[in-house]
């Protein structure tokens, strides 16, 4: 089977290629001005999972339901997030972001209030839709500034891998802070404690980023005149010969291999879930609940440490492959989770199913920036971050449901589960994931391509 392979810009002659590495990306020009207030906007969602299973768990005393508060929030995560993606192309970043932080910080407040009052499982359910439709989609508006900055010049584009690698470095960061921040409020301040912090994180964060207009994306619903960023976003849809941000518009969900990276995303989504709940329950279960942070954060530190990796490495195979290889040794990884009982081996064997996400997440963006057109980036993007939540939120719900029953090493049933069920549907689809562009090529990261061989 044919794939792509990645390569860096050399001459001619077969100069080896070089790799940009994070220092050369970091400084560009503009970039500080949206990454730090992007990274204090996207902490937040590594917390609101746990911060309510850890709430509601207190409040209500089981772990299923807190599980499944926690799904409805993700559905209505997956299920809105794509149409703010669109938004965001449409009308630009910020018209999104300003109304849906504060909707979030409201629903949020509801929900503790709810919850710590001692509320029906309805009235949770009603203020959790509205929290998890609200969830501002950060990290795939940093990545379409990225492709607008980049996009702009050859030179610059010769970043754009290293531009998807160091996302998912920063995405993985946020998952070893977040959890480990969000269980020491619950435990150590007050069982809401890390539900509040997430709320008003999100709310500061978002209005700072939404603030950093000069790099935001040319709206594809504004004419020429209207650009408010750098113009990179239609100069990137102009390139890629499969139309750009003005004209006739299409859902990115209409491209087969978007659909087909979302159904694999679940996977991931399920891991992350499943994880979760099945920690904490283990932490209780020992008595130790103060392990649950500790213990996910190793798991999010393999995550992180891989993206790095990924990001330093000139790869030869494509994406596809890759991100084939990545889920292969994740579901080998997650198939022992539910037979370790101690602390030091769980903590090792998550470590290894962390070092296997970040493969799979970073080959699953690039290959976007092959299959979707420069104005439907976005969109495209909060798809496969919609489909992470959706998984998260089938997880937690099984999980919990499974823990309460059976006890936490059930509960790590869900990610084997999960990862096998999406590596299926990699397996049998995986002809989709090749852009049916002019010419042979392959993705350059984020928004431009090269001709290359195929092997």
């Amino acid at each position: 089977m044919s794939d792509t392979v990645d390569t860096t810009a050399g001459s001619s002659e077969g100069t080896a290629p070089r790799r940009p590495g994070y220092g050369q990306l970091l400084r560009t020009p503009g970039a500080w001005t949206f990454l730090l207030p992007g990274f204090a906007a996207r902490q937040p969602f590594a917390m609101l999972t746990i911060g309510i299973v850890l709430l509601v768990e207190h409040t209500s005393g089981s772990y299923g339901t807190a599980g499944m508060v926690a799904a409805v929030t993700g559905v209505s995560m997956a299920l809105f997030a794509p149409q703010n993606g669109k938004l965001a192309d449409r009308f630009g970043q910020r018209a999104v972001l300003v109304p849906g932080v504060l909707l979030h910080a409201a629903s949020v407040a509801a929900l503790t209030t709810l919850a710590l009052a001692g509320a029906p499982l309805w009235a949770l359910f009603a203020a959790a839709v509205p929290t998890g439709a609200s969830i501002p989609q950060v990290g795939p508006m940093v990545r379409a500034r990225w492709a607008a900055l980049l996009g702009v010049s050859d030179e610059r584009a010769r970043l754009l891998p290293t531009a998807a690698a160091f996302e998912s470095v920063t995405d993985e960061f946020t998952f070893v802070i977040g959890p480990v921040l969000a269980t020491a409020l619950c435990t150590g301040v007050h069982p809401a404690a890390g539900l509040l912090a997430e709320g008003a994180l999100t709310l500061v964060g978002g209005l700072l980023f939404a603030a950093r207009r000069g790099t935001q994306p040319q709206a594809a619903g504004r004419g020429a005149g209207g650009a408010t960023g750098s113009g990179g976003a239609g100069a990137a849809g102009g390139s890629d010969g499969s139309g750009g941000s003005g004209g006739g518009r299409v859902s990115a969900l209409s491209v087969p291999g978007v659909r087909v990276l979302a159904v694999v995303f679940l996977g991931i989504g399920s891991v992350f879930g499943g994880m979760q709940v099945s920690l904490t329950a283990f932490a209780e279960e020992i008595g130790n609940p103060g392990a649950n942070g500790l213990l996910y954060g190793v798991f999010a530190a393999g995550n992180m440490l891989a993206g790095i990796a990924c990001g330093a490495i000139a790869w030869k195979t494509g994406p596809r492959r890759r991100l084939i290889t990545g889920y292969l040794g994740l579901t080998l990884a997650a198939s022992g989770l539910w037979a370790v009982h101690s602390v030091p081996l769980l903590a090792g064997l998550g470590l290894l199913v962390g070092l296997f996400i970040a493969p799979a997440l970073i080959s699953g963006y690039t290959l976007i920036e092959a299959l979707v057109p420069a104005g439907a980036r976005t969109e495209a993007f909060t798809w496969l971050t919609g489909a992470v939540a959706l998984g998260q939120a089938g997880a937690v719900t099984a999980a919990g449901q499974l823990a309460d029953a059976h006890g936490a090493s059930a509960g790590f049933v869900v990610p084997l589960v999960g990862t096998a069920l999406a590596l299926a549907t990699l397996l049998t689809l995986r002809s989709r994931l090749t852009p049916k562009a002019s010419g042979r090529v392959a993705a350059r990261g984020m928004g431009h391509r090269v001709p290359v061989a195929v092997d």
